[in-house]
């Protein structure tokens, strides 16, 4: 991706464009043509077709694309989200399967490798922990990005992988909860109304302002960039930030599970 992105910037600059005219041209913002030329995000196919006719149509751009390295660790359906990630401005979470692969610590992480169908080997386990710590670091390289986090309270009730495990997990938690620009919400498990219940999404919000969203099913994921459908979520996220308990609330909570462990 960054030989990718060194590629474009060589040709880009000796079409004589800045990134923001190359942006013009091909429909994207200057931050993405960056994100691409400095290797942190997948090219889209647009990009690339409408980047070799504003290069001169060398077929350079073409021709790399189909053998780009994709990142290890990361599902297929998973990476079109993973670098729209990295960019964002903003980034809300709501889960109520597990706690998202964001907050996980690698104890907790490497006990849902573990049960995992079917099975994976050492190097696999090893592969997407990497990819998941990775991303992780956007919660303190990104301190202009704001995130936020809506956790049912019963993800942490299950204690996946055991006390020690559920402790530590709680623990790191608290300690993400402290970052100005992270807010770590929980649904109390009694709720008579809940926005949430067609299931987990995400939200974010691009660096030229677009909102996409993503769901995810087993063995698939959707990218959604339908402004409607995006709108609806927000609403949905919305509703569940009144709903979920406040954030001081919420890091009393967990303390208290804390010490119920």
């Amino acid at each position: 991706m960054r030989t990718f992105g060194a590629v474009l910037q060589a040709l880009r600059e000796h079409a004589g464009l800045s990134r923001e005219e190359f942006g013009e041209l091909v429909g994207f913002s200057k931050h993405t043509v960056a994100s691409v030329e400095l290797g942190r995000r997948m090219p889209d196919v647009a990009l690339v077709e409408q980047g070799e006719a504003a290069t001169g149509n060398t077929g350079v751009l073409r021709k790399s694309f189909p053998k780009l390295a994709r990142q290890p660790g990361l599902a297929s359906w998973f990476r079109r989200w993973a670098g729209l990630e990295a960019d964002a401005i903003t980034l809300y979470t709501y889960e109520c399967r597990l706690v998202p692969g964001l907050l996980q610590t690698e104890a907790y992480a490497r006990q849902l490798f573990a049960d995992e169908l079917p099975p994976l080997i050492d190097e696999q386990i090893e592969a997407q922990w990497l990819a998941r710590a990775q991303r992780q670091q956007l919660l303190r390289e990104c301190p202009h990005t704001a995130f936020g986090f809506i956790l049912e309270e019963q993800l942490l009730l299950r204690r996946t992988g055991g006390a020690e495990v559920t402790r530590e997990l709680i623990d790191h938690l608290l300690e993400i909860a402290e970052l100005r620009n992270v807010d770590v919400q929980i649904m109390p498990l009694a709720r008579i109304s809940h926005a949430g219940l067609h299931g987990p999404m995400q939200l974010l919000e691009t660096p030229d302002n677009r909102w996409f969203a993503y769901t995810e099913a087993p063995e698939s994921g959707q990218l959604i960039s339908d402004p409607k459908i995006v709108g609806v979520l927000k609403q949905r996220y919305a509703r569940m930030r009144s709903q979920a308990l406040p954030l001081e609330d919420s890091v009393s909570l967990l303390e208290r599970m804390r010490g119920d462990i």
